[in-house]
């Protein structure tokens, strides 16, 4: 998913909102969290999606993917919302397993660096 384009599209939400302030109160959350995104000086979070797609019934395809209708208010879009909640896990899950296998392909390289010295 390009932050980019859903930055685009968040800005297009704030605007809707009345600013970063409006926005932010809408949702419940601090302002200078809506800025630090915006700013891209911390990553999109499905925190944040969740919030405009439940609380402000922003479509979860308009807003991710830059499609479909802008504001939706049915049934599937809660379904969407926790689908992606799911795959984000699993992505993390993934990522943690990757680390864990790179660190030990790393120990198995030092230790046969070692047993080659050793030999």
């Amino acid at each position: 998913m390009s932050d980019e384009a859903i930055i685009k599209r968040l800005k297009v939400i704030v605007k809707e909102h009345g600013g970063q302030l409006g926005l932010a109160g809408a949702i419940g959350v601090d302002q200078g969290f809506i800025s630090k995104v915006i700013n891209q000086k911390q990553d999109i979070s499905y925190y944040l999606i969740r919030k405009l797609c439940f609380q402000l019934k922003y479509s979860p395809e308009w807003l991710i993917l830059g499609t479909g209708e802008k504001k939706i208010d049915k049934p599937e879009s809660a379904k969407l919302i926790t689908e992606i909640q799911m795959m984000r896990t699993e992505v993390d899950i993934l990522h943690a397993r990757m680390r864990a296998y790179e660190m030990e392909m790393k120990e198995l390289r030092e230790q046969l660096h070692l047993d080659k010295k050793a030999g």
